[in-house]
């Protein structure tokens, strides 16, 4: 081969090179920081093919969601230990990869958002009653952790989705108070409970005495002698028109009205017989 035709080749030999050598790639879910000999492009490099400066490094962060877990055992306000299990979902923010690559690296899960997490749920815990883990409380301690994060991470680059209390363990001691707490306000609601239906069924019970008891006074001031009298003499004319055999004696009784005998009842002491029908 001539000389000259083997310089060509070299020189198509190093253009391929670098032409293979700048082509670089980003994968989905990543963006690329740009690198050369120590200065970095303030814009990331989105997903995808690219031309570079064959000279210059690719770094490639991923900005998918992560999951941070963190197993500790911090103290409560009364200062007992509370044993927590924490999930933190996060994601870094793609505008900001350059200045996190600049100013944390690419650990910054290590270097930031863990140490930043047990900071924050140490600092929000030791103003909250162990108990409060076991109450509607829980979830209001949860927000603040979540918010004691945000303010620490988000400005350095990271985007929070969520905090999670995975599990969360008291001393055995104070698990057995609370039960037993939580078990005497049930019973003391459930009484209570009892307390007012018995009061309602006494208050029902006395409405319903003072009706009988009006009643009785009504039907009772409209009964007197008079009104007697005369009922007896009704179902003494009743008894009288109906078909059965009987002996009506006039003017007998306290009150002289008529007394009505059946045709096999015997007469009252000292009054005559019946007179029997033919």
């Amino acid at each position: 081969m001539k000389p000259r035709a083997a310089f060509f080749v070299v020189i198509l030999v190093v253009f391929v090179l670098l032409l293979l050598r700048s082509a670089r790639v980003v994968p989905a879910g990543h963006v690329g920081v740009l690198d050369l000999f120590g200065k970095v492009r303030p814009e990331a490099l989105p997903s995808g093919l690219h031309f570079v400066n064959p000279l210059a490094r690719v770094h490639r962060m991923s900005v998918q969601t992560h999951e941070v877990k963190e197993t500790m055992d911090t103290p409560s306000s009364e200062g007992l230990i509370v044993h927590l299990d924490v999930s933190i979902l996060y994601h870094l923010d793609p505008a900001k990869a350059t200045d996190v690559y600049r100013t944390i690296g690419r650990d910054y899960e290590t270097v930031l958002v863990k140490p930043n997490v047990r900071s924050a749920v140490r600092e929000v815990t030791s103003s909250y009653q162990a108990k409060a883990l076991y109450s509607p409380e829980r979830e209001k301690m949860s927000s603040e952790i979540n918010q004691h994060i945000i303010a620490a991470v988000e400005p350095r680059g990271m985007v929070i989705e969520r905090m999670l209390l995975r599990d969360v363990a008291l001393p055995l001691r104070l698990q057995q108070a609370i039960q037993e707490k939580l078990s005497a306000e049930q019973e003391a609601a459930r009484m209570q409970f009892v307390l007012l239906k018995e009061k309602q069924e006494a208050e029902r019970k006395k409405i319903e005495a003072e009706g009988i008891s009006s009643f009785q006074k009504i039907v009772a001031e409209g009964i007197n002698d008079n009104l007697l009298k005369w009922k007896g003499i009704e179902a003494t004319k009743e008894l009288a028109l109906s078909h059965n055999s009987k002996v009506v004696i006039i003017g007998s009784g306290k009150e002289g009205l008529p007394v009505i005998l059946g045709g096999d009842t015997n007469p009252p002491a000292g009054q005559p017989a019946p007179i029997p029908h033919r």
